[in-house]
């Protein structure tokens, strides 16, 4: 693990991480997914970046926000460690780091939505000490009504 180094990806970099996003979701063109991430880029987001050298292998998403029932807090979003590097302790190695980055914003607390059909994510998330405290409910206003 000496070789690993976790950071802020750089704006110009961002679509860097499309090939990971990838892995967790293959429902959206590969050209809305770029568009997307460059508007995402731009809002109240950063990407949290984990590279074994110079080969990027895992991202992290994270929004902040100020919650009335919480305070600041931050909600990480699809986070990814590349395939062939799971199972080596590099998911808690990243949310380490990701918590003492949101501190040093002055979050108080984080927040997340894990897709219902990744039970590994959930004893994941479980073990770092997260509650579920509620259901994510999401509606597609699109005509075609598809997720994607």
């Amino acid at each position: 693990m000496e070789n690993i180094k976790i950071k802020i990806i750089e704006k110009d970099r961002i679509l860097d991480i499309v090939p990971l996003i990838q892995q967790l979701n293959d429902q959206t063109p590969f050209e809305l997914l770029k568009e997307r991430i460059l508007e995402m880029i731009e809002q109240n987001y950063e990407c949290a970046v984990m590279y074994d050298n110079e080969k990027l292998i895992g991202v992290c998403g994270i929004w902040y926000m100020t919650r009335h029932y919480i305070g600041k807090s931050m909600e990480v979003d699809h986070v990814i460690i590349d395939n062939t590097y799971r199972g080596q302790g590099l998911g808690r190695l990243f949310f380490d780091w990701i918590y003492k980055h949101a501190k040093s914003k002055g979050c108080e607390a984080s927040e997340l939505n894990t897709y219902t059909g990744n039970p590994k994510s959930h004893k994941f998330y479980y073990n770092e000490g997260y509650e579920i405290k509620g259901f994510h409910f999401l509606k597609v206003m699109r005509e075609d009504g598809k997720f994607y």
